[in-house]
């Protein structure tokens, strides 16, 4: 199984839209993602997001770019205080390759939780990780580090 992990593109202020919709840059970010992603030739089965505004619109991105047929949900622990343990054991019972969308703290924590030797998330960027059959050693494939400026 390969799970991408991806923190949401670029967003607004919440000061300026407290939705914090991604801004142009942050489309052109996600959509630069997505389209690495399929040079690396994943092809997610489902994409799975926050439901945030920001990281529905990043994994709308992959979707559209990578695997227009996956299956795009709304997860419940996804979000910035979620506890990584809950996905982490979601993980368990899945076998497909997987992408998951969502937010700083807590995409930090899920790639520590799986993957301990991996370098830290790179902000606005994607970690790809493989694992066995059993689901409980990541190790990591390759990563895009958010864009420079």
């Amino acid at each position: 199984m390969t799970l991408l992990i991806i923190h949401h593109a670029e967003a607004v202020s919440p000061y300026d839209d407290p939705q914090r919709p991604l801004t142009e840059a942050g489309h052109q970010h996600a959509l630069r993602m997505a389209e690495l992603t399929k040079e690396h030739g994943v092809v997610p089965t489902a994409i799975w997001h926050s439901g945030k505004l920001r990281g529905r619109q990043t994994g709308h991105a992959f979707l559209q770019v990578c695997t227009p047929f996956a299956k795009f949900t709304m997860v419940k622990g996804l979000s910035p205080d979620d506890a990584p343990s809950v996905i982490q054991l979601a993980l368990e019972r899945e076998s497909q390759d997987l992408a998951l969308v969502g937010h700083w703290p807590h995409l930090p924590a899920l790639l520590r939780l799986l993957s301990p030797d991996s370098a830290p998330m790179p902000q606005h960027g994607v970690v790809a990780l493989k694992t066995d059959d059993s689901g409980q050693t990541w190790h990591e494939l390759w990563r895009e580090p958010a864009a420079r400026r």
